[in-house]
């Protein structure tokens, strides 16, 4: 099977076929990463760039690497050390690193529907990389990765996820993927940071943190984010993490057994402690593993669909 579209541009866009081929080609990538020797020829001979007007660690070197992994040849334009920092248009950068014979561009923007705008008019495939408030597809589909694997299934799951919903891409990507494939999404934060209507996603509103919590088999803290807020939407950190964090009370209404994840970085003591971060439960440093997985995964599938082309 290969997907639909020649680019990934969110979970929206995804059938739920398509989900399952991408997790089902990420085992195998998981095979590649555990493996002495990370290192194949599926992408010999291609290129691919890392368009990034947003700071990331994750995202960006996972990209990176997998495609390292792979074989192509990758490059990386930031906008602080390229000719966006002279004032040049979103459009005209795009076009320029569609013509240097560029296979993929994995794009991060701080605008929503930036990956879309510039899609359908290079001949390049646009992997989006987080846009705005809008999606984060790739993590959507490493966060499902990582459930699968611990349970064998997405059918059924209860997924609790909580914190700043408002500003959280992760979260949309995530509960639109989640439903897709079965799953029982449930949300919960502050009423200031909550996005009226994110239940027409298919998720339940809760109205605690606990109410989320309770029979859960993932528990998935969110990150806070200052950086997108004009003007602070709770009164206090300390009181932030009273009523919102993921703490020992909290995470013992959840299933035995069930998983802590977070899509990082993490601030330590507002969306959980340290405690329950470093916890048997937690599968966060697994995420990361399984972020180059799924990102060799995507890439992979989209160069077949390209090549087949």
């Amino acid at each position: 099977m290969k997907l639909r579209n020649k680019d990934l541009l969110g979970m929206k866009e995804l059938q739920p076929e398509e989900i399952a081929e991408i997790l089902k080609t990420a085992e195998l990538m998981k095979m590649v990463l555990k493996s002495g020797n990370k290192k194949t020829s599926h992408l010999q001979g291609k290129s691919i760039v890392t368009l990034f007007y947003e700071n990331s660690t994750r995202t960006r070197l996972s990209f990176e690497m997998a495609s390292k992994f792979m074989g192509a040849s990758s490059a990386n334009v930031s906008a602080s050390g390229s000719s966006i920092n002279k004032g040049e248009s979103l459009m005209d950068t795009a076009r320029t690193i569609d013509v240097m014979s560029t296979d993929i561009i994995v794009m991060r923007h701080s605008q929503s529907g930036a990956p879309h705008f510039i899609a359908p008019k290079l001949s390049a495939s646009i992997v989006n990389a987080g846009d705005g408030m809008n999606e984060h597809p790739t993590q959507a589909l490493l966060d499902m990765y990582t459930m699968k694997e611990k349970y064998g299934s997405l059918e059924g799951l209860e997924v609790a996820i909580c914190g700043d919903i408002y500003h959280s891409r992760v979260a949309r990507s995530n509960t639109i993927g989640l439903t897709k494939m079965g799953a029982r999404v449930r949300v919960a934060g502050p009423a200031t940071m909550m996005p009226v209507g994110m239940e027409k996603l298919g998720c339940t509103v809760c109205k605690t943190v606990a109410d989320a919590v309770d029979g859960a088999d993932v528990v998935m803290g969110l990150r806070l984010q200052l950086e997108r807020q004009t003007k602070s939407l709770f009164p206090s950190v300390p009181e932030y993490y009273k009523y919102y964090a993921i703490d020992q009370k909290i995470l013992s209404l959840a299933k035995p057994g069930a998983i802590v994840m977070h899509p990082g970085p993490c601030n330590h003591g507002v969306e959980m402690p340290t405690l329950i971060y470093d916890s048997p439960q937690s599968v966060i440093n697994e995420q990361v593993t399984n972020g180059v997985a799924v990102r060799m995964a995507v890439l992979y599938l989209l160069m077949t669909r390209r090549n087949q082309e």
